[in-house]
């Protein structure tokens, strides 16, 4: 495989995406080269295509299986392992949505229940519980309403989508205060 120009930009792009998205440079390349590799690669193309070092290729792969966004398979006559991406961008992003929500989201949840719990036994102002209540309150409305919609079938959520964009260009513009 050869890395034309555009495939080394996506790839570099991807990897300055993945450092704001909450893992690492190489970890983020090296899912880029997979998601847009057309055939599965072995560690060992991925260390020659990238010029990465073998254990960070490694360490890489290990993460992005944990994560769920990479798979393995063998290949006939080949020892090695091959990996690819998760090939359905459909599955991919609500791969990576639900692993967001599992390392940072729901940790979050959690924490604040517990500070709205302790708010109520110490000599926290009404206020700031007030805030701490709405802040809680809010956040489990968007869970709530992601666990709904993520539990929908493909077909209807891609038509709930759909559909939100184009309700969107009825309601008034601009956001109330």
């Amino acid at each position: 495989m050869h890395l034309t120009p555009a495939m080394q930009n996506f790839i570099l792009h991807w990897g300055d995406m993945g450092a704001k998205w909450g893992t690492n440079r190489s970890v983020a390349q090296i899912h880029a080269l997979l998601h847009i590799a057309p055939d599965p690669l072995s560690a060992d193309e991925i260390c020659d295509l990238l010029g990465l070092a073998r254990s960070n290729v490694s360490n890489g792969i290990k993460e992005l299986q944990s994560l769920g966004m990479v798979k393995s398979q063998r290949k006939l006559g080949d020892r090695r392992d091959h990996f690819t991406s998760i090939r359905d961008m459909f599955e991919l992003v609500n791969t990576v949505i639900e692993s967001r929500r599992e390392r940072e989201y729901l940790p979050t949840l959690r924490a604040l229940e517990d500070v709205q719990r302790e708010a109520e036994d110490d000599a926290t102002p009404p206020a700031v519980k007030a805030r701490i209540k709405e802040t809680l309150d809010t956040m489990q409305m968007f869970d709530g309403w992601y666990r709904d919609v993520s539990r929908l079938p493909r077909s209807v959520q891609m038509a709930a989508i759909k559909l939100g964009g184009r309700i969107a260009r009825f309601l008034p513009k601009g956001k109330d205060d």
